[in-house]
C-alpha cells in the first residue's frame, strides 16, 4: 500500500467515496429544490434558473441537510422561515425543504438500492486485513441504514454521522469535529489518520483538522477543485491508494 502506508487509520465519507448514492443524492436535491423554485417563482411572477450540478458540489454536497438548504438558498437571495425539524415535507420552511429532499432520497434508495464502489470495497477489505482502523464519518443521518443496505456496515471500527453530529453537538462540515471525533473514537492522532472525501467542503474539514493526509475522490471532474480545497491527493478511484 504506498500512499497510504504508514498511518493508523483511514476515515471515509460515505456517499460519492464509499457507494454511488452522491448521485441519489444530487436527483433528491435536485427534484426538491427544482419544484420548490418552481412554486416560489409562480406565486412572484419570477423565474428561478433549475438547480444543477455546481449548485450541488458548491452549497449541498457533504454538508448536513438542513444547512445544505440554507446555503443554496442564501445562493439566489431567498429567504425563508426556519421551522423546524417536526415540519411536514410540503413546509416551504428551511426544515420542511430539507425533510422533503429526506423522503426523496430515501424513496430512491428503496427502489434502485445502493451500489459499493469496487475499488472502494478492494481498499477497505486490505486496510481491515492490514489492521488499519477504518470509521465511516457522515453528515447524513441515514448513513447506518445506507451502510446496512449495502452490506458493508460489519467493515468499520465506528461511524460518526449526522445522527451522532446532533448528538453530540458537532458541527457539520467544512467544520473537522467530526473526523476529529471519529480519529478520537478509533484512538488515532489526527496526523496518523487520512480523511478521504469527494465533497469539496469534506475535503476543507480534512485540512482544517490537521490530518496526515487528505484523500479527495473526483468522480465528477472536480480535480482541481479539490487540490484548492485542500486535498493531498487526489484519485477517480480508491483502488489507485493500493501497490
Amino acid at each position: 500500500m504506498t500512499r497510504l502506508e504508514g498511518f493508523d487509520a483511514v476515515l471515509f465519507d460515505l456517499d460519492g467515496v464509499l457507494t454511488s448514492t452522491a448521485d441519489q443524492h444530487f436527483a433528491a436535491w435536485k427534484r426538491m429544490f427544482d419544484e420548490f423554485l418552481h412554486r416560489y417563482g409562480q406565486q412572484r411572477g419570477e423565474s428561478h434558473r433549475p438547480f444543477d450540478r455546481g449548485d450541488y458540489n458548491t452549497y449541498v454536497d457533504g454538508v448536513p441537510r438542513y444547512d445544505g438548504v440554507r446555503n443554496f438558498l442564501t445562493s439566489r437571495a431567498i429567504a425563508l422561515e426556519e421551522g423546524s425539524p417536526e415540519d411536514p415535507p410540503s413546509a416551504d420552511t428551511v426544515s420542511g425543504l430539507g425533510n422533503r429532499k429526506n423522503d426523496l432520497v430515501n424513496d430512491i434508495i428503496s427502489t434502485e438500492g445502493v451500489e459499493v464502489y469496487d475499488g472502494s470495497l478492494t481498499l477497505l477489505r486490505d486496510l481491515r486485513k492490514r489492521g488499519v482502523a477504518t470509521a465511516v464519518v457522515s453528515s447524513s443521518r441515514n448513513c447506518a441504514m445506507v451502510l446496512r443496505v449495502a452490506g458493508i456496515d460489519g467493515l468499520f471500527d465506528t461511524r460518526v454521522d449526522g445522527e451522532v453530529a446532533l448528538e453530540l453537538g458537532l458541527p457539520g462540515k467544512p467544520a473537522p469535529d467530526t473526523f476529529l471525533e471519529a480519529a478520537r473514537r478509533v484512538q488515532v492522532p489526527p496526523a496518523r489518520a487520512v480523511v478521504v472525501e469527494d465533497a469539496l467542503l469534506g475535503v476543507q474539514a480534512g485540512r482544517s483538522g490537521d490530518f496526515g493526509l487528505v484523500v479527495g475522490v473526483d468522480r465528477v471532474g472536480q480535480a482541481e477543485a479539490l487540490r484548492a480545497h485542500g486535498a493531498d491527493v487526489v484519485v477517480t478511484d480508491l483502488a489507485q491508494l493500493l501497490d
